[in-house]
């Protein structure tokens, strides 16, 4: 059930501004809707410093610790952005270092002291390189000291007492000797290790950065909210939207502290977030609306139950399996063991959806892609006859389908039938009205195309009359537009149920894979011998059954989901643009 809002205007003195903000922020009621955009200093400050502490989180992220540590400190993101700039300047010189290295290093061993004792008595020293098979034309009055050679180059020092210019390679005297470049490459290499094992350390206080990032969150939207407010000579006020169900709270908090406030019912321009409270049964689907970040509009149907139901089915046909259902109730419960504090409708969701693809496995004789002739008598008996066709595997096919096909009508019908309850004393209802008699129409004639059944003529009749109280709707509601799409969209309604194949095809997928790798394990194990015969068959079963299995799971995430919020929403009117219900609290605060 989406929660009821109401408009929420709160008004105080400026002086009150601060304080009231921060009793607002402990009712944890109202989503807050800037009057202005909020900017300034003290914004873009708090944004600085969330973003300090981010980064540092970011860099911490690289280091495992081995324990938890106490760092003492003011600020832990100070200790490690400073670990960090001195890590980036410790690189710095350390890549100059190497790269100093192998410039000099073809000059061997020599202390560069020398050569500035020379420069010191007046004379000019340059440093060269030159190839062997070069034929120099040196300066006159320069002496020319070969201080190393290799198979292509000779490396030089040229002297004199005046100026000259070298007829080849002049190379920057160094300012270190290559064993002071190695003696601080060592010292430095240290610091690096030294800085790393800081890091490892600070790593160790991930809670307390946690809690900064936190607070330093909470800093932002305060400001945030502050600025956003409006003003007008000695008072501020603000604006949001606040459930029905806390208004007792905020006037009792509204009378303690003297403010003034106006509540208004919720305008067609306006756009309150979406608060979605279900029955407990229902909870699990937040599981899944969670990981697609979706919610509803504030004026759009909840689906959740139906999401719910029909997710559970569709995992269930997609999956198609068993035994793989079995699996996953295991797994489940391994896991839930092991994540106590995980959110329990999680497992919920997890646990509905595997024990309805137990059902199906068990009805369709699948396990584990095992042929039907193989399972032991009492998983036969297990079976549905008409879904496997009598043993027929064409009929089954043919069966499974229409399943299908009857499933996903009465999926969008339910869509319609929601709208219409919702309408019913609108011309839009007549709309919904004449698109379950499409709906309908079209799934006979899917049935048609797709099955070979004959198409029964009255449906045409009930499609024209559909199509009519179309028109009548899209007439009287003014929508013109719709009258022009309206070829489109009946070829829509019927591709929209055909779709539904896709839970078939998936599902019969996932048992062909599953039985390949089967055939595969048994041939290797017939060919190879028993050791090696055994360990490619565990190889082959393991690996294809667990290749299988993240398929299905992407089968999930492209069908299963797919088939709920588009062929579903688009009948039942929900086009998930909702705004999520984010009310003005602290970070680690619960609705």
């Amino acid at each position: 059930m989406i929660v009821k809002m109401n408009k929420l205007t709160l008004i105080c003195t400026a002086g009150q501004q601060e304080q009231t903000l921060d009793e607002l922020r402990e009712l944890k009621a109202v989503h807050i809707e800037h009057v202005q955009s909020p900017s300034g200093d003290a914004v873009e400050q708090s944004k600085q410093a969330l973003t300090h502490v981010e980064k540092a989180k970011l860099a911490l992220s690289s280091y495992d610790s081995p324990t938890s540590s106490h760092v003492v400190s003011s600020d832990i993101a100070d200790e490690v952005w400073t670990c960090l700039h001195e890590e980036t300047e410790l690189k710095e010189r350390l890549q100059w270092l190497q790269s100093e290295q192998e410039r000099v290093k073809p000059f061997g061993q020599f202390n560069p002291e020398s050569l500035q004792k020379l420069i010191d008595a007046d004379l000019i020293v340059k440093l060269c390189q030159y190839g062997i098979k070069e034929t120099i034309s040196w300066p006159k009055n320069i002496e020319v000291i070969e201080i190393n050679r290799d198979k292509a180059t000779i490396y030089a020092m040229g002297i004199a007492k005046h100026s000259f210019e070298l007829p080849c390679s002049e190379i920057r005297i160094p300012t270190m000797s290559l064993t002071d470049l190695t003696h601080e490459m060592d010292i430095v290499e240290q610091h690096l290790q030294s800085l790393h094992e800081k890091m490892i350390v600070l790593a160790g206080s991930r809670d307390q950065l946690e809690q900064l990032y936190a607070s330093k969150q909470d800093e932002l939207t305060f400001q945030e909210v502050k600025q956003g407010m409006a003003s007008s000579e000695h008072l501020v006020y603000l604006q949001g939207y606040i459930p029905v169900d806390q208004i007792d709270a905020l006037e009792a908090t509204a009378a303690h502290q003297g403010w003034g406030y106006v509540l208004d019912e919720i305008g067609p321009d306006d756009q309150p977030p979406t608060l979605l409270r279900n029955p407990k049964w229902v909870d699990p689907i937040k599981a899944v609306l969670g990981v697609i970040g979706v919610v509803p509009g504030y004026k759009e149907l909840d689906v959740s139950a139906v999401f719910l139901l029909f997710l559970s089915i569709f995992f269930a046909l997609l999956i198609g399996d068993a035994g793989y259902g079995l699996l996953f109730i295991g797994l489940t419960i391994f896991a839930q063991r092991k994540n106590k504090q995980a959110p329990s409708y999680v497992f919920n969701l997890l646990y509905i959806m595997s024990s309805c693809t137990v059902v199906w496995g068990a009805l369709t004789g699948t396990y584990f892609g095992i042929n039907f002739e193989y399972l032991p008598a009492p998983l036969q008996h297990l079976t549905n006859n008409w879904l496997r066709g009598n043993g027929d595997d064409a009929l089954a096919m043919n069966n499974v389908m229409f399943f299908c096909f009857v499933l996903g009508t009465f999926h969008l019908v339910i869509g319609h039938v929601w709208n219409l309850i919702r309408k019913i004393n609108s011309w839009a209802a007549l709309a919904d009205l004449g698109w379950i008699c499409s709906t309908v129409t079209m799934f006979f004639a899917v049935r048609m195309m797709v099955l070979g059944e004959s198409f029964p003529s009255p449906m045409l009749y009930v499609l024209g009359v559909g199509l009519i109280m179309i028109v009548v709707s899209l007439v009287m509601e003014k929508e013109y537009f719709g009258l022009v799409t309206l070829a489109l969209d009946v070829i829509s309604n019927f591709v929209d149920i055909i779709s539904y194949v896709r839970l078939y095809a998936v599902g019969a997928a996932s048992f062909a894979i599953a039985n390949a790798f089967n055939t595969m394990a048994i041939e290797a194990l017939g060919s190879s011998g028993v050791i090696v015969g055994g360990l490619i068959a565990a190889l082959a079963l393991f690996g294809g059954h667990a290749l299988n299995i993240l398929l299905c799971a992407m089968g999930i995430l492209v069908h299963g989901i797919r088939l709920n919020t588009l062929e579903f929403s688009s009948h039942a009117g929900v086009q998930w643009g909702g705004t999520h219900y984010n009310p003005f609290k602290r970070t680690n605060g619960k609705i």
